[in-house]
């Protein structure tokens, strides 16, 4: 079994019938210029060691050394032989609240960059076990499917921002009715679901939507961001503070961290709530629990382990370049002793 890499610098080729070609041209132009100024006859005497034939075979090691370097470039590969790869993990949906009160900077840089930086950890703590991101604020949002794909599940990350949901609020129930869609293997034990947040605005009624969860074999971890002391919400344009939010009273908006429904979620789902103003606190307990749940196979592939060849052709290129270089274009003299026909005697 075979697969050739980068077909394209096959197109390379092309070189080599042009090459032969421009020999041919001058070639034939030596061969009419000679003609103009002597006959074959005084100019085999004029210059007896002048060989086609060495010039031919030198242009034809040439064209051979090309055509290995062009083919190492596209690099073909042989494959050995079938691999059976297995890959089994748990599901782990993060729940990311983007409502106006992750904004706010009682914690650097801001809640919510806090959070994204303690997903983006655990993420980069996962093994082979998939990945789902919900958004959520006054309504909730798929950001990323459940995947394998942790690069893509890091790169949806960096463009939540509040912008992406139309309403304002903090609808924990529509995120934890939407994680429960994600989990579509239902042969997998463990399923994961951390919600990341700073408590404002949730309602009790979220603890009705935790029980069912639970009651489907979800285990529900909460990661609180911010200060009990709180602080306010900035306005910003364009990354410059023009201010900050305030009340129908015209009085600054303070916004804390309410972790006592957190504390009630995670107690409903089996899990328990984290401190999530320390970055390295949750991921190392997140990476802890992870690690020692039990893996569910989910995906089996077969692939052929094929290995690079373009070496060879490299080192037979550059060994015809060598001959190529160190053969003279002139008849060699060992060779012109021998006479093949007996010229000698019938002259």
């Amino acid at each position: 079994m075979y697969k050739i890499e980068e077909p394209i610098y096959f197109y390379a080729l092309a070189i080599i019938p042009v090459m032969i070609v421009v020999f041919l041209l001058i070639l034939w132009w030596k061969k009419s210029v000679q003609k103009k100024f002597s006959n074959p006859v005084l100019l085999e005497k004029l210059a007896p060691n002048t060989s086609t034939f060495k010039t031919t075979l030198k242009l034809i090691f040439l064209l051979i050394a090309m055509s290995f370097l062009i083919i190492s470039l596209v690099n073909p590969k042989m494959g050995t032989k079938l691999k059976t790869v297995k890959r089994e993990g748990v599901d782990v949906v993060f729940a990311l609240d983007v409502s106006k009160s992750m904004l706010a900077e009682d914690i650097a840089p801001n809640r919510l960059e806090k959070a994204k930086q303690i997903i983006s950890k655990i993420i980069d703590k996962l093994g082979s076990d998939r990945v789902g991101i919900i958004i959520y604020a006054g309504n909730a949002y798929p950001l990323l499917p459940i995947t394998t794909d942790h690069a893509a599940g890091k790169m949806f990350l960096q463009n939540a921002n509040p912008d992406l949901v139309s309403s304002q609020g903090t609808a924990i129930e529509e995120a934890l009715s939407l994680a429960k869609t994600y989990y579509n293997n239902e042969e997998q034990t463990n399923k994961f679901l951390i919600i990341i947040s700073d408590g404002e605005d949730h309602q009790e009624e979220t603890k009705q939507m935790a029980q069912n969860i639970a009651n489907d074999g979800i285990k529900i971890y909460t990661i609180g961001v911010g200060t009990e002391k709180g602080g306010p919400i900035p306005m910003k344009i364009n990354g410059s503070l023009i201010g900050y939010k305030k009340d129908r009273k015209g009085e600054t908006v303070i916004t804390h961290r309410k972790p006592e429904i957190l504390q009630k979620i995670a107690e409903i789902g089996n899990g328990i709530f984290i401190d999530g103003n320390k970055t390295d606190k949750p991921v190392k307990e997140i990476e802890k629990i992870i690690g020692n749940a039990q893996k569910t196979e989910f995906e089996t592939k077969q692939f052929s382990d094929y290995k690079d060849q373009f070496q060879w052709f490299i080192g037979l290129g550059i060994l015809f370049l060598i001959i190529d270089i160190f053969l003279f274009d002139k008849k060699t003299k060992w060779l012109r002793k021998v006479d093949l026909f007996d010229e000698e005697k019938k002259n």
